[in-house]
């Protein structure tokens, strides 16, 4: 993280000469905009998980909740969406700072065949232009890579489920404190070929995992990343997602290596929660706050 500090603090050129990222303090400080666009069923369930993850910055931040004006959610009260969502509509250049978008349990459906599609498409190009930073996970993952890059998915015979481990293949300053090993959930029915994803060069894959594949793509020339795991699930989310597939008679394998000694009637073992705060932390440190609008320079 960087250190900010008042303007002509003696130090500041101290730490420049040891390579410590000094910003300092030009004018009062505001709370930070971040924009999610919800397209999970379950929006509470998604919400709460992922203001439990931007909680835990020591930054301020202001969350906006959004919603496509171009579908009806079934599986979220309607007084919910009412008091706390608001249609997505175009907005200016530093209206947010950052955006999140989330992943939908539509990826058996091809891209033009999802019914939001259009609206999204529209919504990923204006995030583009106007917002600093964007995490697209899991299934936006996929779509952004595929409008914004041309990369397209890879359909699985059945669901991938589990804590996986993953290791940096790019550094970057989103993974920065990163351990050699970490671990990260994942529940899709899709999944990236390297090769494709290799020969953009507009791309740079930043983690993966040898079982599970690529993890983190990140743009070259881009602030935006494209995340296809869930490191913002709670420890009993895909516990959740299994119990709802076998009640609909899906016969799910059971998530690899979640449950203690993978037996589903003990307990999870949580192993990806300081992984999940760090990502967003340096997310929101290094790609959000940044923003020029929060009146920061670099000493």
């Amino acid at each position: 993280m960087a250190v900010t500090v008042p303007r002509g603090l003696p130090a500041v050129e101290a730490l420049s000469a040891e390579g410590v990222e000094v910003m300092q303090l030009l004018c009062e400080p505001r709370c930070l905009r971040i924009g999610v666009l919800n397209l999970m069923p379950l929006k509470i369930d998604a919400e709460t998980d992922l203001l439990r993850l931007l909680s835990s910055s020591p930054l301020d931040l202001e969350i906006k909740l959004f919603e496509p004006a171009t579908h009806v959610s079934k599986s979220t009260p309607a007084e919910h969406l009412r008091r706390f969502y608001s249609k997505f509509a175009a907005f200016g250049p530093d209206e947010f700072d950052g955006f999140i978008v989330t992943g939908a349990p539509v990826e058996k459906i091809d891209f033009e065949q999802v019914d939001y599609w259009p609206e999204l498409t529209a919504i990923m190009d204006l995030l583009k232009r106007n917002v600093r930073s964007t995490l697209y996970i899991c299934w936006a993952a996929f779509a952004g890579l595929y409008h914004h890059h041309g990369v397209g998915k890879r359909l699985y015979d059945s669901k991938f489920s589990g804590i996986f481990a993953h290791g940096i293949t790019t550094p970057s300053p989103l993974t920065n404190g990163f351990d050699d090993e970490f671990f990260v959930p994942h529940s899709r029915f899709v999944g990236l070929d390297r090769d494709e994803v290799e020969a953009n060069t507009g791309l740079n894959i930043l983690t993966e995992s040898p079982v599970s594949g690529i993890h983190i793509v990140g743009e070259r020339c881009g602030n935006d990343f494209y995340i296809t795991g869930h490191s913002e699930y709670s420890p009993l989310t895909l516990d959740r997602e299994y119990r709802r597939d076998l009640a609909k008679g899906m016969n799910p394998a059971v998530p690899c290596n979640y449950y203690k000694d993978d037996d589903p009637d003990k307990v999870p073992v949580v192993r990806w929660r300081s992984h999940a705060r760090l990502l967003f932390n340096n997310w929101l440190n290094h790609y959000v706050s940044a923003h020029p609008v929060c009146g920061l320079v670099q000493s």
